[in-house]
């Protein structure tokens, strides 16, 4: 943060600085950069009061190396040219008795007030009390920033300080007792609230301001009582006229509510109608199924002796059924030897016809070999004669030879093609890389200018939208027009862009920058005076500034700690840079290090730079028009807000050429891989058409020897064939021969099968005779089945109905437990639980072991189904005449009728407790009121006596528009310094500087008897009065100061008029600067006089 420009004078190394005593009780500031003053010994402590000052030591404090003070009891005048020092002593009380350093008006930082070139400081306040004087030392560290408490010599800390400062009633923050000489303006602007607060803390009992407090805090919870008492009391009426509203509405739905409650009974009790209809047949049904089963019962005892019967005859069919199967197994076996007998003379038969059969095929394969012989001897002479025809193929190898050449040739050049189509890709993909790398990195510097736009739209959102409009339009221009100085700015590096920002004001830094005078006002008319929006304009020079070299060398600045001038700081176009050289030099202001400032001084005396910038401030160097004396003053850096983003411009167009190079090679890449791809294809093309005249060529040549190796195959196979021969003759005896013996062993089976048939014969007659048997046993028992089926078939009806009665009953019971749940449910009954006595009529016996019964409500109403459905229909309609209703009418009622109650509660207990406060505000009024009126009657009383004594007048009231209101009091001064004007309230418009200056220094001597402060400060107030005005305040001050038990008063002036009057208790501080002041230890004031005395005594003899 900025502070306050603080001037420093720099007169020669050897000056000094001293007080002039005007009597032997006069202290004698001292400054010293080697040595500390003597302490010189406390004054009496008779005529000082509670509180006030003793002595005042200084060291390495603003202009003082060393100095000590010690103030009169009463009036202590202090007086020096400006700059000499005497605000410092004001500053010193203020920050020694733990005042903030902001109330000054200097700066607000501590360290700023250590001198200069210096790391630590000290201040040391000395206070007269009774007990034993109090002595507070500050010692301030400028590194840190920070201070260190003592008091009497022992280490504290500040709040120990300020409590007991305020315990002696000293306010360094109340303008009626602490006025600097930066805050004597603001005196007169103090509220009427402010100063009657101000002179409470000041003049008043310690109780008053604290009662003043507590009425402003009981008439602020009076009205937030009154408030909350009168909204809850209209909120209250609004409730209760809204529920009178909706009474009859709510008396409606009960009405409609009896109808439905008489619904949901007759709902209640028809599950229990239900259920004991249902229960009525369960028993119907279980008494039928006990009837059947006994039927069923007897049924299955007659069907007992029929059973005995059939088991009998089933055992008589078994055995005849054994022998009849051990007939059929012989019979079998029998048959078994037949079948083979007659299987050997099968194969006997078919062991002829397969002799005939072989004799047969041997005939028929020599038949096929004389035919195989002829074909093939015809198919040999048929490849002769085409062998003989085929033409001589001998001179078609070098064709071939020529065609492979030139396919190894052409697979060559295919392999080039194919490998430079390859390394082109791999180029086009490194190359397409490359590209979206750098592509990322203007994206990146993009969004840096976006970073820099987004501040700029944040902070000065009409510049911003005069960009986008620039943008758009630029075509509208004759030459170019410069974005916003902040834009076109480009720091080096970050850490400088707070050099920039203080040098170049913020108007500047947003302002566009023209090239020409018309487009300047074509861009205002449209921007400014058509679209409404805040803009800047500059123009740049006509002749370019922006190239001048500084008028010293920056080699000779660095032995100071400079490194660079603000110009090379960053880069920005040409007339942008031409329009910040010609406005504001910044290509003669340089940038130095903490090195810089800590020869500040050195540098300001030998560079004789105008303005200069070290680590963190900034330093302007004036020559005075009077004194030719050099004056600095330095500020503090702002942090850089707008200039922190940096974006290289130069790498930027560096990245947008190599960009615009990568698309002409890819380019190239792209041209070269078609102009390949047309080349691989016309090689593939020759390729194939090679390859096929090969192919033809080489079939040519192989089809002479493929019939030279068919004929050679052909000449063996006839030779095999003649050589394999056949004598059928002979095959046709041997196969007779062997056919005549098959027949005689043949005739022999024969026989021998004959005999088998006769025994299988008499077998079969045996097995007839007993199946005949079995077939009768067969009868009777299937006579007996029958019967019995039919007893079997009237048993399965009798136990099919008794399966359907116990499933019927099964339902029905399963349907009573439902009905009965349904029924317990309705009336909020478990399924174990028992009814209770009050809700029945009877209790039967229910299937499930339970007892239950319809509760007592339902005597009253309907037994039967139809006559519970008919009154349910009824109910329902009357219950539906009912409409308009809604349930949350009913809610809100009940709802607001509680909250009624609660709020008339409520606000029983805020009228009570309002009548308490009001009763406090009465009791704190009377006590806070009554005093301040006499305290306000005495301070005009006084204040007016002192205007009518300047021929003015003047007068001083307690002020409010409302009596309640508390915090509107407050003191108004009037005063009238014109016989023909009326009174006039003082006001920082209304009156001149030099009538605010006496209005206020009358008010400050009115409250000095009435005053319980132990001092009062007022530094350079008499600056703005005229000469007869001056010398009136003047006299009253010493009047009303040396008073005696007055407070102590100290009065700060550069000035004084002639003859002013002057009294013994006064004691003036005369604050000397030049360069022949003496070193503190040489300072002894007590030889001082003595060489007085001697030069009065020698006077008169010489």
């Amino acid at each position: 943060m900025a502070t306050s420009n603080r001037k420093t004078s720099t007169p020669s190394p050897l000056a000094a600085k001293r007080a002039h005593p005007r009597d032997p009780s006069s202290e004698v500031p001292s400054k010293s950069s080697k040595s500390s003053a003597p302490p010189l010994p406390l004054p009496s402590s008779g005529p000082f009061v509670e509180g006030s000052i003793v002595r005042i030591a200084m060291e390495n404090f603003l202009t003082y190396d060393i100095c000590e003070v010690c103030p009169g009891p009463h009036l202590n005048m202090i007086i020096g040219a400006n700059g000499t020092g005497k605000s410092s002593i004001v500053c010193a009380i203020c920050l020694g008795l733990a005042g903030k350093p902001a109330f000054m008006g200097r700066a607000d930082k501590v360290g700023f007030f250590v001198k200069r070139g210096c790391s630590k400081g000290m201040v040391e306040i000395e206070l007269f009390r009774t007990s034993g004087n109090l002595i507070i030392t500050r010692e301030i560290d400028v590194a840190k920033n920070q201070s260190f408490w003592y008091i009497n010599k022992k280490s504290t800390t500040q709040k120990t300080v300020e409590e007991k400062v305020a315990a002696l009633n000293i306010q360094v923050g109340n303008l009626c007792q602490f006025l600097p000489q930066d805050k004597v303006g603001e005196f007169a602007k103090l509220s009427k609230i402010e100063l009657l607060e101000a002179t409470e803390k000041s003049i008043g009992p310690p109780e008053m301001h604290r009662y003043h407090c507590e009425l402003k805090n009981f008439r602020e919870k009076e009205k937030q009582l009154e408030t909350s008492c009168k909204e809850k009391t209209e909120y209250l009426e609004k409730m209760i006229q809204r529920n009178e509203r909706y009474k009859q509405d709510v008396e409606r739905f009960y009405e409609r509510k009896r109808h439905l409650d008489l619904i949901e009974m007759l709902e209640a009790k028809r599950p229990w109608v239900e259920y004991e209809n249902v229960r009525q047949e369960y028993e119907e049904v279980k008494l039928a199924r006990d009837r059947v089963k006994d039927e069923v019962r007897k049924l299955k005892d007659g069907q007992i002796p029929m059973t005995s019967r059939i088991q009998e005859i089933e055992n008589q069919r078994h055995t005849l059924e054994a022998r009849i199967k051990a007939k059929a197994t012989d019979i079998k076996e029998t048959s078994q030897k037949c079948k083979q007998k007659q299987d050997v003379i099968e194969k006997k038969d078919k062991h002829i016809e397969e002799l005939q059969q072989a004799l047969t095929v041997k005939q028929n394969e020599e038949h096929d070999r004389q035919r195989r012989i002829s074909n093939t001897r015809k198919m040999i002479e048929d490849l002769q004669n085409e062998l003989r025809t085929t033409e001589n193929c001998v001179n078609l190898q070098p064709q071939i030879d020529a065609i492979t050449n030139d396919l190894r040739r052409i697979q060559d050049e295919k392999a080039l093609c194919e490998s430079e189509i390859i390394d082109k890709h791999k180029e086009r993909e490194t190359l397409e890389k490359e590209k979206r790398n750098v592509n990322d990195q203007i994206t990146q510097f993009d969004n840096l200018m976006n970073q820099k736009e987004d501040k700029l739209r944040q902070r000065y959102r009409d510049t911003y939208d005069a960009v986008l409009w620039l943008r758009n339009n630029r075509d509208r221009f004759k030459q170019r027009v410069y974005e916003p100085i902040m834009l076109m700015i480009n720091m080096k590096d970050h850490k400088n862009a707070k050099y920039i920002e203080n040098h170049i004001p913020p108007n500047d830094l947003r302002a566009f920058v023209f090239e020409s005078q018309e487009d300047m006002e074509v861009f205002l008319k449209e921007v400014r005076d058509d679209r409404k929006l805040r803009v800047n304009a500059v123009i740049a020079p006509r002749s370019s500034y922006a190239d001048r070299a500084p008028s010293r060398p920056l080699s000779e600045l660095k032995q100071y700690g400079f490194f660079s001038y603000l110009r090379e700081l960053f880069d920005a176009p040409a007339p942008v840079m031409s329009y910040l050289c010609s406005q504001y030099h910044i290509h003669e202001v340089p940038v130095g290090t903490e090195r810089t400032r800590e020869r500040i001084e050195r540098v300001i005396q030998e560079t004789r730079l105008r303005q200069m910038y070290t680590a963190e401030e900034k330093y302007v160097v004036k020559t005075s028009f009077y004194s030719n004396k050099v004056i600095s003053s330095n500020t503090s850096l702002k942090v850089a807000q707008f200039l922190t983003v940096t974006v290289d411009l130069e790498q930027r167009r560096h990245l947008e050429e190599h960009l615009k190079e990568i698309n002409r090679k890819l380019q190239a890449v792209e041209s070269a891989l078609i102009a390949l791809r047309e080349t691989n294809k016309h090689l593939e093309h020759r390729d194939n058409e090679l390859r096929q005249k090969k192919k033809e060529l080489l079939e040519r040549k192989t089809k002479k020897r493929q019939l030279e190796q068919k004929i050679s195959s052909k000449l063996g196979s006839l030779k095999l064939m003649e050589q394999d021969t056949c004598n059928l003759e002979e095959e046709e005896r041997k196969t007779s021969t062997k056919i005549k013996e098959i027949n005689v062993q043949k005739a022999k089976l024969v026989t021998e099968l004959t005999n088998l048939i006769k025994i299988c014969t008499s077998l079969h007659i045996q097995k007839v005779d007993l199946i005949l048997q079995n077939t009768t046993v067969i009868s009777e028992k299937n006579k007996l089945e029958s019967d019995y089926m039919a007893a079997s078939s009237q048993l399965r009806l009798k136990e099919q109905h008794f399966i359907e009665l116990d499933e019927n009953r099964q339902r029905l019971l399963q349907k009573c437990k439902e009905l009965m749940r349904r029924a317990r449910q309705v009336c909020n009954l478990g399924a174990e639980q028992t009814i209770p006595q009050e809700y029945q009529t009877q209790v039967p016996t229910i299937p499930n072991g339970h007892n239950s019964s319809p509760p007592m409500a339902f005597q009253d109403l309907p037994n039967t189904l139809d006559e519970i459905d008919a009154l349910l229909t009824e109910e329902r309609s009357r219950a539906s005449c009912f409409t308009g209703l809604n349930p949350t009418v009913v809610a809100e009622y009940t709802k607001r009728e509680e909250e009624i109650e609660q709020l008339t509660e409520e606000l029983k207990i805020k009228k009570v407790e309002l009548d308490k406060y009001r009763e406090s505000i009465s009791q704190v009024k009377e006590r806070w009121l009554n005093p301040l009126k006499e305290l306000v009657e005495k301070i005009n009383e006084k204040f007016s006596n002192f205007f009518s004594s300047m021929q003015c007048a003047g007068e001083v009231d307690l002020h409010t528009e409302n009596e309640e209101d508390y915090d509107k009091y407050g003191i108004r001064i009037r005063v009238k310094f014109r016989s023909s004007t009326q009174l006039h309230e003082l006001t920082p418009h209304h009156q001149s500087g030099g009538e605010r200056s006496v209005s206020t220094m009358l008010y400050l001597m009115a409250l000095q008897e009435l005053n319980r402060c132990p001092f009062r400060v007022v530094d350079e107030i008499n600056q703005g009065m005229d000469p007869i005005n001056e010398r009136r305040v003047f006299e009253m001050v010493v009047n009303t100061a040396c008073k005696e038990n007055t407070s102590q008063y100290f009065f700060i002036t550069p000035k004084l008029l002639q003859n002013l009057p002057y009294s013994e208790k006064m004691t003036v501080l005369f604050v000397y600067n030049g360069p022949h002041m003496l070193e503190p230890n040489r300072w002894n004031l007590k030889a001082f006089q003595r060489r007085r005395r001697r030069i009065t005594f020698t006077q008169p003899s010489q």
